[in-house]
């Protein structure tokens, strides 16, 4: 009885000693349960057959009906295609180019060029998807498009940009690349901020270069942030940037074999009202990112348990 009555007086002053910060976080639980836990019972959507003047609850069960459809559409297999090719080849781009201009900031010694890159680099993250696509138009204008006309200054002929779906993973690599390239390496800088200079200063002892510097201490250094970020990615490697697909190509159906992803194909379904079958997609969204992180923590656990989220 004695140990249980200090369990609950250390309980109760712990609960007092984090009172101010418990408040501070009450009106972010409230935000999370309404805009994020609520609305999961809007799942069951996707096992019925949904009717809005019956509503959700009398609306009559399809059981999976909805997955099948997805499924066995012609569009399933090359918006899962698009979406898993545009995710995983984004996830090897962010980190490489993240952590090579991680590297490069770590190694301006000028503090004024430091901030003016960190401020060029960081500021696409912050535009509105609507004035990156107008920038992208600008570029690839059919007949004004500066791409075009250097092309026809040079002699050549302008391309059909909006016409030609083989230049669009390349055109949405890049301008995602442009887009976040600089969020991505201050992670990793913010990381190299942490790193014990006097190791650095051993290693050159040693006769260790530049190259073997970076290679043997500041890249295991960012290992453990490196493999988070990965893990995260992968939870999302059946999603993709909405804005990014939709917005950019300017929703043009010739494009559709290279610019359509799952997210694409759910929101042209809500536009068509079929409410049902995007709820189906999502889930299966969802559900495939929760399976694909549970299964790269469990290796990453396995083979370096330190670096493992949980």
């Amino acid at each position: 009885m004695k140990k249980a009555d200090s369990r609950k007086a250390s309980s109760a002053v712990r609960a007092k000693e984090n009172l101010n910060l418990s408040l501070m976080a009450i009106p972010g639980t409230i935000l999370l349960l309404i805009f994020n836990y609520f609305p999961m019972l809007g799942i069951v959507i996707a096992f019925k057959d949904y009717n809005p003047n019956l509503g959700i609850a009398g609306s009559p069960w399809s059981g999976l009906e909805n997955f099948e459809f997805f499924f066995t559409s012609q569009d399933a297999f090359r918006v899962i295609r698009n979406t898993l090719g545009y995710s995983s080849t984004f996830l090897v781009v962010d980190l490489v180019a993240g952590v090579g201009l991680a590297l490069m900031f770590y190694n301006l010694r000028s503090r004024k060029a430091l901030k003016f890159y960190n401020t060029v680099v960081i500021l696409p993250k912050f535009m509105s998807t609507v004035i990156i696509s107008f920038l992208v138009y600008t570029l690839l204008n059919p007949s004004y498009g500066i791409i075009n006309m250097a092309i026809t200054a040079l002699g050549g002929s302008k391309i059909q940009w909006y016409m030609k779906p083989e230049y669009w993973p390349v055109i949405l690599t890049l301008t995602h690349l442009w887009q976040t390239v600089g969020m991505n390496s201050i992670i990793y800088y913010a990381s190299l901020m942490g790193l014990d200079e006097s190791l650095l200063e051993a290693a050159a002892l040693d006769g260790a270069n530049k190259r073997q510097q970076t290679w043997h201490v500041v890249l295991p250094h960012l290992i453990p942030v490196m493999v988070i970020t990965t893990i995260l990615a992968i939870g999302h490697i059946f999603s993709g940037d909405f804005g990014l697909f939709y917005q950019v190509p300017k929703n043009v159906g010739l494009l559709y074999p290279t610019t359509d992803i799952i997210n694409t194909y759910t929101f042209r379904a809500l536009q068509e009202g079929a409410l049902e079958k995007s709820t189906a997609v999502g889930l299966f969204q969802s559900l495939t990112g929760l399976i694909m992180v549970l299964i790269t923590n469990g290796i990453v656990r396995k083979v370096s348990p330190e670096n493992s989220l949980f």
